[in-house]
């Protein structure tokens, strides 16, 4: 009898472990949001950490399509989070930022040749410069009219919005910056996204007074929630991710948490 009850201890010990290990990983999982600059193979990767060779993005986005990750609208992963809904596994948005002039070159036919939707935030008074380094107002149209390309604000100038010292000016910033895509764009624009990620409260709630839905950042911080719209934690991808492993592994889940804790542990500012 002894040796029956030690044996059933030692069972719901086995099941109360299990319980907490699932629990413990449920709370670590953070459906990844991927981000993108420059994709370019004219540039040395090694020297620019924004930029992703065209050859590293295709083996990335064939990953993807091949091992059946269910590839979402970052609108769509927003919606499942908001409503608190079971997000299905390998669940990915893919987004890209700045609006760099290789966005339509080199990444465009690559997320058209796997049929991959993708989320493009544009500096607004950068569109079209002279320099010829950044998209133009047709190229963006036409990435829209192929119905997998959404595009979203990245402010009017790249300043990040918490180094401006008006806020009047960051209002600005955050309203201008919609009205003029949505002029440009004849739709609605609803998806923003940090410079630099940076943000605080007050500029976080002048995002949601301007009327946007979404809102992404990169990494706010191991105690900043993992569901919150409006400062959506995403992960940045290098040419370091064209080895598939590293690609696999930022792409689990659970990297923001390893990232997070280690961040912590050695002190650093996430």
């Amino acid at each position: 009898m002894r040796k029956i009850r030690k044996l059933f201890i030692i069972a719901a010990l086995a099941v109360a472990a299990v319980i907490l290990s699932w629990a413990l990983l449920e709370k670590a999982y953070v459906a990844p949001i991927i981000m993108y600059h420059s994709v370019n193979p004219k540039q040395n990767p090694a020297i620019n950490r924004l930029i992703v060779s065209p050859e590293a993005f295709e083996l990335q986005m064939r990953f993807l399509k091949e091992r059946k990750y269910n590839i979402l609208p970052l609108s769509k992963l927003a919606e499942l989070i908001k409503e608190k809904k079971m997000i299905p596994p390998r669940t990915i948005a893919i987004t890209l930022d700045d609006g760099y002039k290789d966005n339509y070159t080199y990444a465009f036919p690559i997320l058209k040749k796997y049929n991959i939707p993708a989320t493009i935030f544009v500096i607004i008074n950068e569109v079209g410069r002279q320099e010829g380094d950044r998209l133009s107002w047709d190229d963006i149209r036409k990435m829209q009219d192929s119905g997998l390309i959404v595009f979203g604000s990245h402010t009017m100038d790249p300043t990040p919005l918490i180094d401006i010292k008006s806020e009047e000016k960051q209002v600005k910033e955050i309203v201008d910056s919609k009205k003029a895509l949505e002029e440009k764009m004849g739709r609605r624009a609803d998806l923003f996204s940090y410079p630099e990620g940076m943000f605080n409260a007050k500029i976080r709630k002048m995002v949601i007074d301007a009327g946007y839905n979404v809102a992404v950042a990169t990494n706010p911080g191991e105690n900043y929630p993992n569901d919150d719209i409006f400062a959506l934690k995403r992960l940045r991808i290098s040419e370091n991710s064209k080895n598939l492993f590293i690609f696999w592994f930022e792409t689990n889940g659970y990297y923001t948490f390893f990232k997070e804790h280690k961040r912590k542990k050695h002190g650093k500012r996430t």
